[in-house]
């Protein structure tokens, strides 16, 4: 029988220096993490700037509570679940103001340098298939937009982020059963929501 693969975690060094008062190492840990941790709480959102700030504020919460992280967990795992948990509540506040004020969470935002911050950045190797690309990724995250969120969150975990079940699990605090069963439906949404979106391209 083939064993599992252990992973070693690697954040656990700088992690038992920041339990020491390292600062330095916190910021090393900042640096490997706020990349992908800005793409969760993006998909998570819809709004780029607002995704920004929850990154800040799980970073600055991390720092807080880092001295009673036990180092038996995953840091991964820890700090990503503060991020996703911080993103849903705030996703709820922005829909409250949404209806208030009449705008979308959604809406692009044009940065000083001109870049739109619609979306997540990604390789763009043409022109026209940057256009085509940009069209399906807006559909597939409008789709995904649609989902209650328990089912939200496990397929961007999942599908687009690539966590494993057992990670997923601890992160959102359900049995791995209950992941797969999320994951299902979420997928099977998205691609009820694709097979109506498609007539549009």
């Amino acid at each position: 029988m083939r064993k599992k693969k252990q992973t070693r975690d690697e954040d656990l060094e700088f992690v038992a220096l920041c339990q020491e008062g390292d600062v330095d190492a916190f910021e090393v840990l900042v640096r490997r993490h706020q990349k992908r941790m800005l793409n969760i709480a993006y998909r998570i959102i819809g709004n780029y700037d607002e995704a920004c700030e929850m990154v800040q504020d799980t970073f600055i919460a991390a720092y807080k509570n880092i001295a009673g992280f036990q180092r038996k967990a995953k840091f991964a795992t820890w700090l990503y679940a503060i991020c996703i948990n911080l993103s849903r509540n705030r996703l709820k506040q922005l829909k409250t103001r949404r209806y208030r004020e009449g705008c979308s969470i959604d809406d692009p935002i044009m940065t000083p340098d001109g870049e739109i911050k619609g979306e997540p950045p990604s390789n763009e190797p043409s022109a026209l298939e940057r256009l085509e690309e940009r069209d399906i990724q807006q559909k597939v995250q409008g789709c995904i937009n649609t989902l209650d969120h328990e089912f939200k969150e496990v397929i961007i975990l999942r599908d687009i982020q690539g966590f494993s079940y057992e990670e997923i699990s601890s992160m959102l605090k359900v049995p791995e059963g209950t992941v797969k069963s999320r994951l299902f439906r979420a997928r099977e949404g998205v691609k009820d929501c694709l097979k109506k979106a498609i007539g549009d391209l």
